[in-house]
C-alpha cells in the first residue's frame, strides 16, 4: 500500500532520528547503508510530491514521482567527493529522472548533489567493467536546504528568522535570503540567549539540534 505523504514525512522524520541515535553510538555510516537508502528514497518521495515504488529495486527506479516519472535514487554518507555511485545499464532505461543525495552527517542534512534526467546523468558517467558510474567529484554541491519543501516551524530572534522545513533542514533567514552556513548564525543567538550549545553528553548541538533548540526557547 503506498504511504501518504504525511507518513512519507513521518516516516522520514524517524528514520532520520534512527539514524542520528546509531551514529551516536558509534556505528560508522558506512554499516548503515540500508538505513541511508531508505531515508534517501523517502525524501526523494517528498520533494517529488511521489510515492515508493510497490517493490524493492523495481525496474531500476525507487520512487515515482507526483508527474509519474521513474527516480532512481542513491544516498551517499560521505562528506569527501572522492567516491562514486554506480548504475546498472541494463535498467537505466526504465528510469527517467537520477537524484543523487549526500547525508550530512556532521549536521544531520540531506543534500541534494544531482537531481535530473537519465540523459543529462550519463554524460557525467564512465563506464567501470558491466556498470555505469558516476564520480561524487563531478557533481557540484548544490545548496543543503530544498526550499520547495514547506517550513513547519519558524521563530524570529531580531531581524533573522530561524525556520524548520519538513525534512528537519534548518536555515537562518535574513531580509528574505538565507545565511549559509547556518550553524554560525545560530550560535550566535544561542549565546545572546544564554542557551546552551551542549547536549547532556557535553557535545555540541549540530545545525538540526540547535535550530530546532532556538525555534522551542523563541516561541515558548
Amino acid at each position: 500500500m503506498a504511504l501518504t505523504q504525511i507518513q512519507v514525512i513521518q516516516s522520514l522524520g524517524e528514520s532520520m532520528s534512527w539514524l542520528e541515535r546509531e551514529l551516536n553510538w558509534g556505528v560508522p555510516i558506512t554499516e548503515l547503508r540500508h538505513l541511508t537508502g531508505r531515508i534517501g528514497e523517502l525524501y526523494s518521495a517528498l520533494i517529488t510530491n511521489g510515492q515508493m515504488a510497490t517493490e524493492v529495486n523495481q525496474s531500476g527506479y525507487d520512487v515515482v514521482s507526483g508527474d509519474g516519472e521513474r527516480v532512481s535514487v542513491k544516498t551517499t554518507g560521505r562528506l569527501a567527493n572522492n567516491g562514486q555511485v554506480s548504475f546498472n545499464p541494463n535498467t537505466l532505461n526504465s528510469v527517467d529522472r537520477i537524484i543523487v543525495l549526500r547525508i550530512n552527517v556532521e549536521e544531520m542534512q540531506i543534500e541534494t548533489l544531482f537531481d535530473g534526467s537519465v540523459e543529462q546523468a550519463k554524460s557525467l558517467m564512465c563506464t567501470s567493467g558491466s556498470k555505469y558510474t558516476l564520480a561524487l567529484s563531478k557533481l557540484t554541491k548544490s545548496d543543503s536546504i530544498d526550499r520547495d519543501i514547506p517550513k513547519v516551524k519558524e521563530a524570529v530572534w531580531g531581524n533573522l528568522t530561524i525556520a524548520e522545513r519538513e525534512n528537519g533542514s534548518i536555515e537562518v533567514i535574513e531580509n528574505g535570503s538565507p545565511l549559509v552556513p547556518a550553524k554560525p548564525h545560530l550560535r550566535q543567538i544561542a549565546k545572546a540567549l544564554g542557551v546552551s550549545m551542549l547536549n547532556s553528553n557535553g557535545n555540541y548541538y549540530n545545525t538540526r539540534q540547535l535550530g530546532s533548540l532556538l525555534i522551542r526557547e523563541l516561541n515558548a
